[in-house]
């Protein structure tokens, strides 16, 4: 690898439990903890699964610190600090490093969507800001931009771009992507349904919603891709569908903080503009959830 990988395995995109009266610390120790022995891989906090667009920039800090604190070095911590305010995004990453996180999630912009060479500009600019990797987030159903595969190329030039989240959904792409970057940019999926895909791709593992609920699972599946049972891994990926197409019925973070309330965790309280789900699509969704054995 050009730079040394951030992890292998499942990062956990980690909710931000919440109440009326703001982020709830004591719950967010509680599913720090319980990640970390379910054996999650590592980390993310304060990304798009954890409302990081409505933080104010106190709580975006706090939250950080805070879950760094808890996770106490025992698994790799990746940072949210991405932004369509490329300012804001670089501020948050000096942070980031400053208090000792390993590596940063940085999406496109939103909204302000930029072309690709606005891409290398923005990406560039924070990675020059950062001593600490960085792992670039393509989502473009979400932020209607995407990442090209000759921009990848020429963003793994920079020695601080050593990854890529992968929620494109478009496998050839992806596989047009590994071939060009070769073993410059590590490859990680951004879709629950689609990890032993983008594995079978060379992919690293997968940064997740799914292990929020469900993370040894989660693990295992990546494990035993790793250590070449493929089938068994495929397996599960099969017997979680169901429940990963739940967790994506409404926009994210809605489902899965519907799904982690129902297992005791936090309450089901999102900012607006988001609500809470749909009691008709809530139900599927606790079905789901009892269909793999969890227990709501």
């Amino acid at each position: 690898m050009k730079n040394q990988s951030i992890f292998k395995g499942v990062a956990t995109a980690l909710i931000t439990p919440t109440t009326e009266n703001g982020v709830d610390y004591p719950a967010l120790k509680k599913l720090i903890e319980w990640q970390i022995e379910e054996g999650i891989d590592a980390l993310v906090i304060c990304g798009t699964t954890g409302e990081n667009s409505t933080l104010s920039d106190a709580e975006h800090r706090e939250v950080l610190r805070f879950s760094l604190e808890v996770a106490a070095g025992r698994v790799p911590m990746i940072a949210g600090t991405g932004s369509n305010d490329t300012a804001y995004a670089i501020d948050m990453t000096k942070y980031a490093c400053e208090i000792g996180y390993d590596a940063m999630l940085v999406v496109t912009p939103y909204y302000n969507k930029t072309t690709q060479k606005g891409l290398v500009a923005m990406f560039t600019a924070i990675a020059d800001a950062s001593t600490k990797p960085l792992i670039l987030y393509n989502v473009p159903s979400r932020t209607g931009v995407n990442i090209e595969p000759a921009t990848y190329v020429k963003l793994a030039a920079h020695p601080q771009i050593c990854a890529i989240k992968e929620a494109s959904g478009n496998i050839s792409k992806i596989v047009e992507t590994a071939a060009l970057v070769g073993d410059k940019l590590d490859i990680y999926s951004g879709n629950d349904d689609q990890i032993v895909p983008i594995m079978a791709c060379g992919g690293q593992g997968v940064i997740s919603v799914l292990s929020n609920v469900a993370p040894k699972a989660t693990a295992e599946l990546c494990r035993k891709f790793f250590d070449g049972d493929i089938a068994g891994a495929m397996e599960l990926q099969k017997q979680y569908l169901p429940l990963i197409n739940a967790l994506f019925c409404e926009v994210n973070p809605i489902p899965v903080k519907a799904a982690m309330a129902a297992m005791g965790f936090c309450e089901n309280y999102l900012r607006l503009p988001l609500v809470p789900m749909d009691e008709a699509h809530r139900a599927v969704l606790l079905e789901c959830m009892r269909g793999v054995g969890l227990d709501v």
